[in-house]
């Protein structure tokens, strides 16, 4: 089984690596505010919060329009990261490798804008908020990788 690890190709490291990582901060928490952990709120729950502005939630006021757009837009790469990762890995062109490459790559740009927006509050961001957002860069290397490939085999 090990053997099998260690033949894998780059790109396929990078994207099992991006799922995992995903997943694993799904369950994490992101931020320190929360009371379902005591030590903050878990990425499923933070990705609720993040709809507030669209989809409105009791006790939680975004505030400001930009911080509305930010959210869901953030909300959104989150609801669309497995299913669109499978898709492109399904789908096998390089065109929707290298679209969904880029996807990866934008919402990692995108959502750096949590860490930004912390300011003076950026130690109360937690693992979770990390593993996630680190998981669009794996994603986006992996599937440029994979892009660049003659034939597009996951």
């Amino acid at each position: 089984m090990v053997h099998k690890w260690l033949q894998m190709r780059r790109h396929q490291l990078l994207i099992y690596a991006a799922w995992v990582v995903f997943v694993a901060a799904w369950f994490l928490p992101v931020i320190a505010e929360g009371v379902t952990f005591p030590e903050g709120l878990p990425g499923w729950q933070a990705t609720r919060v993040a709809l507030c502005g669209v989809w409105p939630c009791r006790d939680v006021n975004i505030g400001e329009w930009y911080k509305t757009v930010l959210f869901t837009v953030s909300a959104l790469t989150t609801l669309l990261f497995l299913p669109g990762s499978v898709w492109a890995v399904w789908g096998r062109g390089r065109r929707v490798c290298l679209a969904f490459a880029w996807f990866a790559a934008l919402a990692f740009a995108v959502n750096v804008h949590w860490y930004v927006l912390a300011g003076s509050n950026r130690g109360e961001l937690r693992i979770g908020y990390y593993l996630w957002w680190v998981s669009f860069l794996l994603m986006a290397l992996g599937f440029f990788d994979l892009s660049r490939r003659e034939t597009v085999r996951p």
